[in-house]
């Protein structure tokens, strides 16, 4: 992927080398300056094709992990809500006896001070 990349940009480079020696040897400067401007102009959408095909490469092959990764994190998003709904669960039944235990009424009418 950076392999294409790389070739992109020396294949840039060289283009423009290329250009701006073999039509600065024959033309007006002001006509030099059009034709690197225009191969600057190819170059640069020949390397931002290049860069745009590599995204969608790594894109495609990284795609099942992505997936794989999102499912394997739901699932433990879900045991730990399940978790914590057993351990609220577990906790307001023991506070309740706990509450029973403690507040027993008795068989005494309440006194009166």
């Amino acid at each position: 992927m950076k392999a294409n990349f790389l070739r992109a940009a020396v294949a840039a480079t060289l283009a423009l080398a290329w250009a701006a020696a073999t039509h600065g040897q024959s033309t007006p400067a002001s006509d030099i300056k059009t034709v690197v401007k225009e191969d600057a102009k190819t170059v640069g959408h020949a390397v931002a094709h290049s860069a745009r095909t590599v995204g969608h490469e790594v894109a495609d092959k990284t795609r099942t992990a992505r997936d794989t990764i999102r499912d394997d994190s739901k699932k433990a998003g879900h045991a730990v809500a399940h978790s914590a709904r057993t351990v609220g669960k577990t906790a307001k039944d023991g506070a309740e006896r706990v509450k029973t235990t403690v507040t027993r009424k008795s068989d005494e009418p309440p006194s009166k001070d």
